[in-house]
């Protein structure tokens, strides 16, 4: 009988035991809401070894691609045989510390007496539903990697739960230009539905944590890049994959068939399990793949009041660059890829307990390693490879364009199972770096002014948290600008999400903003290529 592994978690392989029952035997929290039948498309897993020692796929896994399964569905059928499977919809290291901006509290729903009225409408304020003890809305920032939601109390603007979890759709692809692929093919819909289901998981939870109801919520805000928010709400992304990558609501907007990119719904139209009468909100748009997480970015860090010119890059998947002031805004979207978020990397993976976060080389070669969790590392995440690749710099021990200089093919930083980083590894992060590279460069250079008059650079994302900012600027991941400028803001996105939920102001101030953002389209610059290739290059940016 061979092993079958779980998040590195052992047990023996049993014939016709379903994989959802080895994570119970682990007490590996799988979510799910159909008892088990398949039909809520939840329990989804990623099996990297052995999938050919399963059970066939079902009907109800016509769906999924690749190395995924309902682990609701998938049996052992060959126990003499190596499984090894991970839970999809594992849970991430939340971000505690952020930017923080004081708001003004006047939500879309407040009590008047005994009641909860809505006032946020144009017809004047209606009254939804009687008060009890408190007004709830949620705050979601639904990321191409991670999905982070705060339940808000719309009276005294306090966070009082924070849920957070991989995002579901990856069995769609890990970035979003496949997801639009395949939300055009035959599956269209369960994206949307995947997100749906996991979202009112958590609703789930935090309701029985806090022993409040369902209906003592009344208003979720949403906040994403494009193609997520789209997603979200149901709205063809077809037109997001290909020239010029706008949104259908951006071009009813461009139209003038709109008069603001921003959308609005009900919770019971989307399938939210709250208030049946709630609203669902979703930030503006800015412009083609810049979406209303970068809004929420702008709310976040006061860009309304902000007289000197700073530099906004917002990191991940999909990096956003924002530069200039209250005047004047340009912005880019930097295709960036996975590869410093788990994907294309033959050890990466996101900040899970095993990842190792922090790497240093000494000077005799040994490399010492800190590891989330305290555990045994399995894999190395974006905070540990942009150590990693500036300490192989900086160690000489690899040269700028990537090369080992002893000729090898690899390079071992954990001897504790064998972690190590290939020559491929180096350019899949060195093309990730390149497009960031790019979005920062040539968008200053557009900007016209130089590097010192910029008065701050704000890292956001959850991945630039982490990250060493002097590493970051010395192989040429973010811009030459000193250290005391660079100021790490966290989730300014779901910062952004829970300032629009608690002030209707704010909503409609961000929403002009965004109306007056140029969009740099990094792709149509004549010296792309040129930059490109140099952002390549493990050195630091030159901003001259």
């Amino acid at each position: 009988m061979s092993p079958i592994f779980l998040n590195t978690q052992k047990l023996d392989a049993n014939k016709n035991d379903s994989l959802f029952d080895f994570a119970d035997s682990l007490s590996v929290r799988v979510p799910t809401s159909c008892g088990r039948t398949g039909e809520c498309h939840e329990c989804i897993v990623e099996v990297r070894k052995g999938m050919d020692a399963l059970t066939t796929t079902t009907e109800e896994e016509k769906f999924l691609r690749g190395n995924y399964r309902l682990a609701c569905q998938a049996c052992v059928a060959d126990p003499e045989a190596d499984i090894e499977f991970t839970v999809l919809r594992r849970q991430p290291r939340i971000l505690t510390t952020g930017v923080k901006r004081e708001t003004e509290i006047n939500p879309a729903y407040v009590r008047v007496g005994d009641d909860v009225v809505f006032v946020g409408g144009a017809e004047g304020p209606v009254v939804v539903d009687k008060y009890r003890d408190a007004i709830y809305g949620i705050a979601i920032d639904v990321g191409t990697t991670t999905v982070v939601m705060n339940l808000v109390n719309l009276e005294s603007g306090d966070t009082e739960y924070t849920a957070s979890f991989e995002n579901p759709q990856r069995f769609g692809g890990s970035d979003i230009m496949n997801r639009i692929v395949y939300d055009g093919g035959e599956d269209a819909g369960e994206l949307r539905a995947v997100m749906v289901s996991s979202i009112n998981f958590e609703i789930g939870e935090m309701v029985r944590a806090l022993k409040i109801r369902r209906r003592q919520i009344f208003e979720i805000v949403a906040v994403g890049n494009t193609t997520m928010r789209e997603l979200f709400f149901g709205i063809d992304v077809q037109s997001i994959g290909q020239r010029p990558y706008r949104s259908p609501v951006e071009e009813e907007f461009r139209a003038k068939q709109r008069t603001t990119t921003a959308l609005s719904t009900t919770a019971a139209a989307l399938g939210l399990r709250i208030h049946p009468k709630a609203t669902v909100y979703g930030g503006p748009l800015i412009s083609s793949h810049l979406g209303a997480d970068t809004a929420a970015d702008l709310l976040a860090i006061g860009i309304e009041d902000q007289i000197e010119p700073i530099i906004l890059v917002d990191v991940g998947t999909n990096t956003e660059v924002v530069i200039g002031n209250r005047d004047r805004l340009l912005a880019a979207s930097c295709p960036a890829g996975p590869a410093f978020e788990g994907g294309e990397v033959t050890y990466g993976m996101p900040g899970y307990d095993g990842a190792v976060e922090r790497v240093t080389i000494n000077d005799t070669g040994e490399v010492d390693s800190q590891v989330i969790g305290d555990a045994d590392p399995i894999g190395i995440c974006g905070s540990g490879l942009i150590d990693l690749l500036a300490e192989l710099r900086r160690t000489n021990l690899m040269n700028d364009l990537g090369k080992f200089n002893d000729g090898a093919k690899e390079y071992e930083f954990s001897v504790v199972n064998n972690l190590t980083i290939s020559r491929a590894d180096v350019s899949a992060l060195a093309q990730a770096k390149a497009a960031n590279y790019c979005g920062q460069a040539i968008v200053l250079r557009e900007y016209g002014l130089p590097i010192e008059k910029f008065e701050k650079l704000y890292l956001a994302g959850g991945f630039a948290n982490y990250v060493d900012e002097s590493n970051a600027i010395d192989i040429g991941f973010i811009a030459n600008m000193p250290l005391e400028k660079v100021e790490k803001v966290g989730n300014a996105a779901l910062e952004g999400a829970g300032i629009m939920l608690l002030s209707t102001v704010k909503r409609e101030e961000i929403e002009k903003l965004t109306a007056t953002i140029e969009h740099v389209e990094l792709e149509t610059a004549p010296d792309f290529f040129e930059f490109f290739v140099e952002g390549c290059h493990f050195k630091s940016m030159d901003t001259t």
